[in-house]
């Protein structure tokens, strides 16, 4: 049975959904986002100690201004069910077939 959600947080302007590629230490990882780009993401310190973040897990990635196509933060991490939400009503166009 999949849990009843209650907020979803969708992309706002500057924003773009990405999936987790490869997980490079340090609070740093490597996301395919939806724009195209292959993205080294930091996870911010407020973050860090919240979340567990894994491979193949949808997340919102911010870019930063300087190098906005290669660096970004991670701003929001998507649960399992959030994610099957955001794809069934079409936010994820690019990633769908890679969303868990």
């Amino acid at each position: 049975m999949e849990e009843e959600i209650i907020r979803v947080r969708i992309p706002r302007k500057g924003e773009t959904l990405g999936i987790v590629t490869a997980m490079l230490g340090a609070g740093r990882l490597e996301a395919k986002c939806e724009d195209g780009f292959t993205r080294v993401c930091r996870i911010p310190g407020k973050m860090k100690k919240k979340i567990w973040v894994r491979t193949g897990d949808l997340i919102l990635i911010k870019p930063w201004v300087v190098q906005s196509n290669e660096r970004g933060d991670v701003e929001w991490m998507y649960t399992k069910a959030q994610a099957n939400w955001l794809k069934r009503k079409g936010f994820v166009k690019v990633l769908s077939s890679e969303v868990i």
